[in-house]
């Protein structure tokens, strides 16, 4: 049902302007930095998800929502198919690489998870969701130590954030428990 419409992207110019490069981020990540109103903390990172998600070009938004409304609904081969796609003819819109990579870690393909994870802090080095869902990858493989960098970077980055503060805490004391 999808394909024809997969088919029509490839057509569409991939020089548009991601959505990490937006101008306000700059601001929305301060407000980040010094808040510790939690009304405010979710209203920033819900702007900030907004234009994270946004794409001048309108086919790629409806895209990228297919794909994760097929991931919501479990039709996991029909997102990767979406989701690789978008990656392919816009390798440098940086959210469809963290829904794959969500994809990947939901389906267990947690070194997949990390490459795409990788390539979306490459592109938006601030990506709180991608350095959460880095953190909770080397979790679930019992990498500590990495897990701990993931959450320090996040928390260095948004320090308000309770679900980092959490994660970091978590961690920490998971790796003060192996020691001794």
């Amino acid at each position: 049902m999808f394909r024809p419409f997969l088919i029509c992207l490839l057509f569409l110019p991939a020089s548009v302007i991601a959505d990490q490069s937006d101008e306000r981020l700059d601001d929305l990540f301060s407000t980040l930095l010094i808040s510790t109103d939690l009304t405010t903390i979710r209203s920033t990172e819900n702007q900030i998800w907004e234009i994270w998600f946004n794409h001048a070009n309108d086919d790629v938004e409806q895209l990228i929502q297919m794909g994760v409304t097929r991931m919501n609904y479990n039709r996991y081969a029909e997102a990767m198919l979406i989701f690789t796609q978008l990656i392919e003819n816009f390798p440098d819109y940086a959210e469809g690489w963290n829904r794959r990579a969500t994809l990947h870690y939901i389906l267990g393909n947690l070194d997949e998870s990390i490459a795409d994870i990788e390539k979306v802090l490459e592109l938006e080095p601030r990506h709180f969701g991608a350095l959460s869902g880095l953190g909770l990858v080397y979790l679930q493989q019992k990498q500590l130590s990495k897990a701990k960098q993931a959450f320090e970077n996040l928390v260095d980055l948004h320090p308000n954030s309770p679900n980092a503060q959490e994660n970091l805490l978590r961690v920490t004391e998971d790796l003060r428990l192996n020691v001794i």
